[in-house]
């Protein structure tokens, strides 16, 4: 019966060993997966920034009367590297965008109060 008890014993330990290794191995994987949908959300939307700065250059240099897109003065200076924007985490960066939008609508509707 001993012998029995004692492979009892070394099977639970070995069960346990398997399954605290699976359990890092997925942990590991989970972490990483998620590295990498961060990675490429902030990617995306550096892309998605980029593309409307460019669009943005492209109709106030197409349409006359209009100042640079660049000189337009705002709460924050305007730059073309976005690495502040990035510097916090998601919340924060998302309420630097609302407020830059809140900042733009701002001046546009002065814009078209004076004109």
């Amino acid at each position: 019966m001993s012998n029995t008890v004692t492979n009892a014993f070394f099977f639970g330990r070995a069960l346990a060993e398997v399954l605290s290794e699976k359990l890092e191995d997925s942990f590991a994987n989970a972490m990483s997966e998620l590295g990498k949908f961060d990675a490429q959300q902030r990617e995306n939307l550096r892309e998605f920034i980029e593309e409307v700065e460019l669009r943005a250059e492209n109709i106030a240099a197409n349409s006359p009367g209009t100042t640079d897109v660049s000189n337009v003065s705002s709460d924050r200076p305007v730059t073309n590297s976005n690495s502040d924007l990035y510097s916090g985490d998601l919340q924060a960066m998302l309420d630097k965008l609302r407020a830059e939008i809140a900042s733009v609508r701002a001046e546009l509707k002065q814009h078209r109060d004076v004109a």
